[in-house]
């Protein structure tokens, strides 16, 4: 029996629907660089980890997803070092009646990336730059002038749309805006007839209560690792 497209999401992503974002080769691809940090093995060899070293800066890193933890050996015989190391929870969208909405909400464009840009700099719910907002469809909360919430699609692959960049300013916080935008995503995901995924880290055990809540169930764990590359 082959692997499961969600297995190993960012190379399916980088193979597929998000080819045309994709550098590298059939041993390791990762998106450009002002889209985002994430890269992915077709399997996670010696020589993968010197394939994805050509394709990274001195000083820069690599957000990678992988069944077991990363080898030491080979990451560092690649020019790289571990930086962090976590556990990361994949959750698939069980298909349930979703709650109506009237929520305000506006589509985010490139006009709205430096605001964009700046929540994700403050809360932090992973990589975010740029570009991040090419990806898939990005909607948001604007209160007081000022964006208070966001959610977004990032990784996409035929079947499957991942929801990301869900967070709400801390001036803002309280309202169900996350909550509210991510039942928006689900339901134009879902008129696609694609399936909703997410990633979160294992020890977000608030976060994983409210996805739960809204119809989210556990798949799988990963080990997320981030390295960074060390050597010219």
């Amino acid at each position: 029996m082959g692997m499961h497209a969600l297995d190993n999401p960012i190379w399916t992503a980088l193979t597929t629907s998000q080819a045309h974002f994709a550098e590298g080769d059939g041993l390791a691809r990762r998106f450009q660089a002002e889209i985002g940090p994430l890269a992915a093995f077709a399997e996670p060899t010696r020589e993968a980890y010197l394939a994805l070293e050509k394709l990274a800066r001195t000083g820069t890193g690599a957000g990678i997803v992988l069944e077991a933890s990363a080898n030491a050996a080979d990451v560092e015989s690649a020019g790289f070092r571990i930086l962090e190391q976590d556990s990361l929870l994949q959750m698939i969208y069980s298909d349930r009646e979703l709650p109506a909405s009237a929520l305000d909400f506006v589509k985010l464009t490139a006009a709205d990336v430096p605001e964009m840009v700046a929540l994700a700099t403050i809360m932090k719910p992973g990589p975010f730059t740029t570009r991040t907002h090419e990806l898939g469809n990005f909607i948001g909360v604007q209160r007081e002038g000022q964006l208070a919430a966001m959610a977004g699609e990032r990784m996409r692959m035929p079947g499957y749309t991942e929801i990301s960049a869900v967070c709400t300013h801390p001036n803002h916080a309280g309202h169900g805006y996350a909550t509210a935008l991510m039942v928006e995503l689900i339901g134009q995901i879902r008129r696609r007839n694609e399936i909703p995924i997410l990633h979160v880290r294992s020890s977000n055990t608030h976060a994983i209560g409210l996805y739960r809540r809204i119809g989210f169930s556990d798949r799988r764990h990963f080990h997320f690792t981030v390295i960074g590359k060390t050597a010219a």
